[in-house]
């Protein structure tokens, strides 16, 4: 039986998760993903990966996720779940990079600069 330690990372969530065989359970810090991600665009995304490379139901996760909102929670977990199934079966790869789900999203909120407002909000300048 294999077991499959991987992190995935979107904004400021960073998202754990160990992947091992069984009937397709993801639990989600202690509780069913659906009920920690209760929409369905966020279970479809915590889902993509294994529905890309054709593995629904094969493999049990649990994930240990911190940081951020939901959304970028649901995408961390998608991207070290596509991370584990690479680790497992190389061949998988060139299936989920086409939908782009083993690169890493690397946008984040731009920081605040002294003497402004916000990142680049200036404060409002008066000639007289």
């Amino acid at each position: 039986m294999s077991v499959t330690n991987t992190s995935g990372r979107r904004k400021t969530a960073v998202a754990r998760i160990y992947l091992k065989e069984g009937n397709g359970t993801i639990t989600v810090n202690g509780k069913d993903h659906k009920e920690y991600f209760p929409t369905l665009p966020l279970q479809y995304i915590v889902n993509q990966s294994f529905e890309v490379s054709e593995l629904v139901g094969q493999y049990d996760v649990t994930v240990n996720v911190a940081g951020g909102g939901v959304t970028g929670q649901a995408q961390a977990v998608r991207l070290a779940i596509a991370k584990a199934i690479v680790e497992l079966d190389a061949e998988k790869k060139p299936a989920l990079r086409a939908k782009g789900l083993v690169t890493r999203d690397m946008r984040m909120v731009e920081r605040k600069k002294p003497g402004r407002k916000k990142a680049r909000k200036k404060f409002q300048f008066s000639k007289r």
